[in-house]
């Protein structure tokens, strides 16, 4: 039984994990940065590198505390190294290859896109992996895989310019609603009406498996100001059952672009199914739009969805067991391993 300790600092959550087998998780801590972030609507870097600093040692501690383990236990360490903020992932990846060094243990590089997609085997012993298309939506991440296994992953398409977190954020602004903005949307849309607004999909081309929400980011700020954003301020000449119903047109017409994106991979691909992970893999709309689906759908368990230690220490277990393995000039990487620098 292998018992790998992972360390996560993408982005502003400092996150520690220990998980057994790749999949039986006995700790997961994460100290999120949301409220120090929320007054500049998005994450600031600097900030973020120095909250790692001071969160790490207790993340870790507390994650070792809560697994009823000591160091000494510990078989491997894993820390995602790439795609990230630089500053941060420094953090993380100085301190896991100091454990491992310390420890006498192999160290594991993980990327982050790639421990999304294996969130959905998280707590779910024997999961089968199938030719599947896998997708992970996230505030930094919008792109589309075939999988094969756990470490068959082939990019197909990714979002052109913003990812869909990041529209989601960009479009509460817009509203005057809080950070992040995924949830507050989600929570509004439930209340609106999806019709009231068609707002644009973009799906840029026939057969194209790529990605592009700025449009209509762009068309929900032209329907809030005006033409230009030249005839409203901001969004407070609206109220709240129109506020409502902006944030369900938006969210249904992204969910749109998903299914249909996620309908073509299939076609192309021939799979049977889909997983999807990632922050917006949490969004109630995308989950109910797609319990009917054509075919089955895989999500990660809520506690999974936003960024975690436990996706990566339970991908580690499994790159560690093909002989895998990262050495101490294992390196910040600011680019996933599945995209062109």
């Amino acid at each position: 039984m292998a018992t790998v300790l992972g360390l996560e600092s993408t982005c502003d959550e400092t996150a520690a994990a220990v998980v057994a087998d790749g999949c039986r998780v006995r700790s997961s801590v994460v100290a999120s940065q949301v409220e120090i972030h929320a007054k500049y609507r998005g994450v600031v870097p600097e900030i973020a590198s120095r909250a790692h600093i001071e969160n790490v040692l207790p993340v870790v501690k507390e994650a070792l505390s809560s697994a009823a383990v000591e160091l000494r236990d510990i078989d491997a360490v894993a820390v995602t190294n790439r795609p990230g903020l630089i500053g941060s992932l420094l953090i993380g990846v100085t301190a896991a290859k100091t454990l491992a060094w310390a420890l006498g243990r192999p160290l594991a590089g993980i990327d982050h896109v790639h421990a999304h997609l294996y969130s959905v085997a998280l707590e779910n012993p024997g999961f089968a992996w199938m030719p599947a298309v896998g997708m992970v939506l996230s505030g930094g991440h919008t792109s589309i895989y075939r999988v094969d296994g756990p470490l068959a992953v082939q990019l197909l398409g990714s979002t052109t310019d913003d990812a869909v977190g990041e529209a989601y954020d960009k479009v509460a602004a817009i509203l005057g609603l809080g950070y992040p903005g995924g949830p507050i949307i989600d929570d509004l849309a439930q209340r609106g009406d999806p019709q009231a607004v068609r707002f644009p999909r973009t799906m840029l081309g026939r057969g194209s498996l790529d990605f592009s929400f700025s449009g209509i980011k762009t068309a929900v700020l032209y329907h809030v100001r005006g033409y230009q954003g030249r005839q409203h301020p901001d969004a407070s000449h609206l109220s709240e059952q129109q506020i409502a119903d902006i944030a369900a047109s938006f969210q249904a017409a992204c969910i749109d672009v998903i299914t249909r994106k996620l309908q073509r991979a299939l076609k192309k691909t021939r799979a049977k199914m889909a997983i999807i992970g990632g922050g917006v893999s949490a969004n109630r709309g995308l989950r109910a739009a797609l319990a009917q689906f054509q075919a089955p759908v895989v999500f990660p368990d809520l506690k999974y969805t936003t960024d975690n230690a436990a996706m990566s220490a339970g991908l580690a277990d499994v790159k560690l067991r093909s002989g895998q393995t990262a050495g101490l000039d294992l390196d910040a990487v600011t680019y996933s391993q599945f995209q062109p620098a």
